[in-house]
């Protein structure tokens, strides 16, 4: 099931907080607050409130366990921007943007959360595949190499 939670009219730019978003996708949620919580940029703390929010209506509207919970997905999209006039030399004025963005996130209890012991274990079952296929096709690939061209000599 998803949950979602958004965060409207967050005053930073889309740009800045993207950054942000896309450490935190694909992680299990507890990762994903504690990334959040490290990280020293402003936009971090407008996405742990975000996240927050989106644990919190999961736990109590959607009665699912936060321990099985994973981002599936953290959007920054562009909000409305306000203009404004900054005095410039010789009586002109230059334009200056405050760009805010709409911050998305949803969480899913789908995606099967990846654990590092789970991780080991594929990846040796997959290189003791790998390493009889290779075996096979050794032999073929030893019968198939060309020979080498001889050099030439100078005149």
């Amino acid at each position: 099931m998803e949950v979602r939670a958004t965060y409207k009219y967050a005053k930073i730019s889309p740009f800045k907080a993207r950054e942000i978003a896309r450490e935190i996708q694909g992680l299990p949620v507890s990762a994903a607050l504690d990334v959040v919580a490290y990280s020293p940029k402003k936009a971090a703390a407008l996405i742990n409130k975000t996240l927050k929010s989106a644990v919190a209506n999961a736990e109590n509207n959607a009665n699912l366990k936060v321990d099985g919970l994973v981002v599936k997905e953290a959007i920054v999209g562009e909000g409305p921007t306000m203009k404004r006039m900054m005095a410039r030399a010789r009586g002109s004025g230059s334009r200056i943007l405050k760009r805010s963005s709409h911050i998305g996130i949803v969480l899913t209890d789908e995606i099967k959360i990846e654990r590092r012991e789970t991780r080991k274990a594929a990846q040796k079952a997959a290189k003791k595949k790998g390493g009889e296929a290779k075996t096979e096709g050794g032999a073929a690939e030893a019968k198939a190499e060309k020979p080498k061209r001889a050099k030439k000599g100078k005149k």
